[in-house]
């Protein structure tokens, strides 16, 4: 889905075949340098609005969506903000916010309660919200509303 005023970025517009430079990642559809360029004009048009840019991360090559939501050019926050549209509390943003987006391949505690952590990852392209108890995953939320379903969980556990 476009928003007024944001266009759709193709890999074809940002990659030059001859380019030399170092992919991000082994099968990137992008050169780094070109994905740091790309990101640099996202967070400089946005100007910390997130709601903006959230759009114009919406509106990229999925590819290259893909890319910019598990490379260190972004934090966890703007990440978690895209997918959720919601502001956690105080505590959870700030840990996103000192965090890389890479670190969401690997899974970001951003709450706990008690012996419970509520936990940010993306896998297959797809957000998810765990809760563990440090051993396992109790319990997998995806999808929008997924944080609210989370915090819920954590905050009434099925097993007490």
């Amino acid at each position: 889905m476009l928003f007024p005023g944001s266009m759709v970025v193709r890999v074809s517009d940002l990659f030059n075949p001859r380019d030399q430079c170092l992919p991000m990642s082994e099968g990137s559809p992008i050169p780094y340098r070109d994905l740091v360029a790309l990101v640099d004009k996202l967070l400089e048009e946005s100007n910390d609005d997130l709601d903006l840019l959230s759009a114009k991360i919406g509106a990229l090559d999925a590819d290259i969506r893909s890319e910019v939501m598990v490379s260190d050019l972004l934090n966890a926050y703007q990440v978690f903000y895209y997918y959720f549209r919601t502001v956690p509390d105080e505590l959870a943003r700030e840990r996103m916010e000192l965090e890389a987006a890479s670190v969401l391949k690997d899974g970001l505690m951003i709450d706990e309660v008690d012996i419970l952590s509520l936990l940010f990852l993306l896998e297959d392209r797809k957000p998810w919200i765990i809760v563990s108890d440090g051993e396992k995953r109790l319990a997998s939320f995806t999808g929008r509303t997924a944080y609210a379903e989370g915090m819920k969980y954590l905050e009434n556990p099925e097993y007490q």
